[in-house]
């Protein structure tokens, strides 16, 4: 009930508004935060429907089927396992009431409203996905670099003759280390942090 009147006196319509990170507290995604693993929030827009909060880790939208309707579908994006793509923003016409920011996180496809006269702030936050896009797809670019150049190696090593080496040990061998590289490089380029590139361009 609590949050229901503090929803009301942001004075939330149909369009998002961008939420100030004083009244976090105040909204329902605050509740689903893991601040055990040290995430916070660092965006969040609401409308009556949905909730939008980017914290350091994922994006958490809280969705519900209709304004008038007290169910909720709360859906997590991990950024490293759903990365961005397609991010677009679209600014007011003379007409307009709101801005859209739109993009895909993972294989979802989703477009936010908001009031236009919060534009600077959501550029802001469109300069920080592209940022998190660009990271995610450097990363994992490495990752398959590293994965190729273990396969070469071990194409080279098969080819060579280890006549006093029993197969079963040579296997063993070859598991144990691939394990521990793939581990190693997992580990190297899954960044699953981003506080540092929201903490860049997010200046509300």
């Amino acid at each position: 009930m609590f949050k229901k009147l503090a929803a009301e006196a942001l004075g939330l319509g149909d369009i998002g508004k961008i939420i100030p990170s004083q009244d976090y507290d105040k909204v329902d995604s605050d509740d689903y935060i893991l601040s055990e693993d040290n995430e916070k929030i660092f965006f969040l827009i609401k409308s009556k429907r949905d909730e939008y909060c980017f914290t350091n880790r994922a994006l958490i939208h809280i969705d519900g089927a209709s304004a008038l309707d007290r169910k909720r579908v709360l859906r997590r994006y991990e950024y490293y396992q759903f990365p961005f793509s397609n991010v677009a923003l679209q600014t007011a016409g003379t007409i307009d009431l709101d801005v859209e920011i739109s993009f895909n996180v993972g294989n979802v496809p989703l477009m936010i409203s908001v009031a236009k006269g919060q534009i600077d702030q959501l550029k802001d936050l469109y300069k920080a996905l592209l940022a998190i896009q660009q990271v995610v797809h450097h990363n994992h670019s490495l990752l398959n670099f590293s994965n190729d150049s273990l396969q070469k190696a071990i194409t080279t090593v098969a080819a060579g003759k280890q006549e006093s080496v029993s197969k079963s040990q040579e296997l063993r061998t070859i598991n144990e280390y691939i394990f521990a590289w793939n581990t190693t490089s997992f580990d190297k380029y899954t960044q699953k942090d981003f506080s540092k590139v929201f903490e860049k361009y997010i200046n509300n």
